[in-house]
């Protein structure tokens, strides 16, 4: 069920939104989506890092901690979709003028997290025999579970950490989160530096150590936030950890009904080019060493759309709380032309840096990876436009609770399309990871079209 049949117009449908409106809602949607999508960009640093010093010990390595992500993010995905409810629920509630409501949704996200990080943390513990059973090489499985026997610990921190985010998006102030990851990727450095290669006394732990120095940033990120929402302004007077232990059953099944498709969609997406990266495992070392630097790059693009989707996702919801539908059109279409300007200008710098960007991460590894890292790269740039809009777009639409839809978008374009495309391209066709990337790029831009038609059609309906 989506909001639109609440929302009315506060006024009648214009022919034309003034530019002075457009001028305001894009000053207003900055001003939250550069902090989300900077925070966004220092959470990928810290993955970006560990990818770069678990590069130097080899393609090996790199592969494995790639097969180990694809293992992890499959788990994590389902509990990051259904706290980011937080969000839109809280974002309503601001709207509307209603605080009660504001803190509620953020501790049914909180006990959201509790009641599910149990059965997310068994499959990263059980990584190295899914990986087997999956076909993939024995001694890249045994390295992926170590990696994955330190991430596993640090999934209820982080979960609880982007319900906070969720919860100060929504009252229009994310700074401080921004401000508590710019402060944990010299942290997680640091600790990436000293347990994987035994630095400064430190016990040299491999990606074991990698992987804890993930889970106790995690730990000190969330209490970090924590310590924000119960004693800094304005937060303080929500009293949002007042009472958490009593549960909101009523309020928590409403969170569930909204973030259970956010978490499946993200999981159909996230699954997608986990998918591939066992399709890569397949291919070669060489192909899944090089598919995992290139989906980095992919990955560090995606954070800044990303961001503006949280911010579009509160300023919808807000719009949707006061029953303004002008100002959820408008917040709507804002954020998606942003992303769409930002992830131009990224492809023809990715495209133009590509043969430099392998480099930056192989070092003086094999020229082989290299010059494959850079040829998927360029495959990728057909893709990164079109991986921006769906996001926003996709944000846009959970500011109006609208998820049940986009998640059977998901299945037709990622799945049935992109997935379907990615195999017959490799295997069949012969274009071995040129044709896995290829197909990826289809199924995303499938689903974006998808998503805008859909925001399209809400919107026409609120002017009616």
């Amino acid at each position: 069920m989506t909001c639109i049949d609440k929302v009315e117009p506060a006024a009648p449908a214009a022919v034309a939104v003034s530019r002075n409106l457009l001028t305001a809602e894009l000053a207003e949607t900055l001003k939250l989506a550069v902090p989300l999508a900077l925070t966004q960009l220092g959470q990928i640093a810290m993955m970006t890092t560990d990818l770069a010093f678990i590069g130097r010990l080899g393609s090996e390595a790199v592969a494995a901690a790639a097969l180990a992500h694809t293992v992890f993010f499959v788990s994590f995905t389902i509990g990051m979709g259904m706290v980011s409810a937080v969000s839109p629920l809280a974002a309503q509630a601001f709207g509307a003028h209603d605080p009660r409501m504001l803190r509620r949704a953020l501790r049914v996200g909180l006990w959201a997290g509790f009641f599910m990080v149990l059965p997310l943390m068994a499959l990263p513990f059980q990584g190295e025999r899914i990986l087997l059973a999956l076909g993939q090489a024995p001694a890249a499985a045994h390295l992926a579970q170590q990696y994955l026997f330190g991430l596993a610990w640090g999934i209820l921190p982080a979960l609880w950490f982007i319900a906070l985010r969720g919860f100060m998006s929504a009252v229009n102030r994310p700074e401080p989160v921004l401000w508590i990851t710019l402060a944990a990727i010299p942290a997680n450095a640091l600790m990436v530096y000293l347990l994987l290669y035994g630095k400064w006394g430190m016990p040299e732990l491999g990606l074991f150590g990698a992987g804890l120095a993930t889970t106790l940033v995690n730990l000190g990120t969330f209490v970090a936030a924590a310590w924000f929402c119960a004693r800094r302004r304005p937060f303080r007077k929500y009293h949002v950890f007042a009472r958490v232990w009593r549960l909101d059953w009523p309020l928590l099944g409403k969170l569930v009904a909204v973030g259970a498709p956010i978490s499946l969609a993200f999981l159909l997406e996230y699954g997608l080019f986990g998918a591939a990266g066992l399709l890569m495992g397949l291919i070669s070392t060489t192909a899944l060493a090089a598919h995992q630097i290139a989906l980095q790059i992919a990955a560090i693009l995606f954070m800044v759309p990303f961001g503006v989707s949280m911010a579009a996702t509160v300023r919808v919801g807000h719009a949707v709380g006061r029953r303004d539908a002008d100002a959820v059109r408008r917040a709507g279409y804002v954020a998606v032309a942003l992303s769409a300007v930002f992830m131009s200008v990224m492809t023809l710098a990715v495209i133009l840096a590509r043969f430099e960007i392998a480099a930056l991460f192989l070092g003086e590894a094999s020229d082989t990876t290299a010059q494959l890292t850079a040829a998927l790269l360029m495959i990728g740039a057909t893709f990164f436009i079109a991986d921006g809009m769906q996001t926003t777009t996709a944000g846009a639409l959970r500011g109006m609770n609208d998820t049940q839809v986009p998640l059977l978008f998901a299945v037709i374009s990622y799945w049935l399309i992109g997935f379907a495309s990615a195999c017959a391209l490799a295997f069949l066709v012969k274009l071995d990871a040129a044709g896995v990337w290829i197909g990826l790029s289809l199924g995303t831009a499938v689903y974006a079209t998808l998503l805008i038609l859909r925001f399209r059609l809400l919107a026409r309906k609120l002017a009616v």
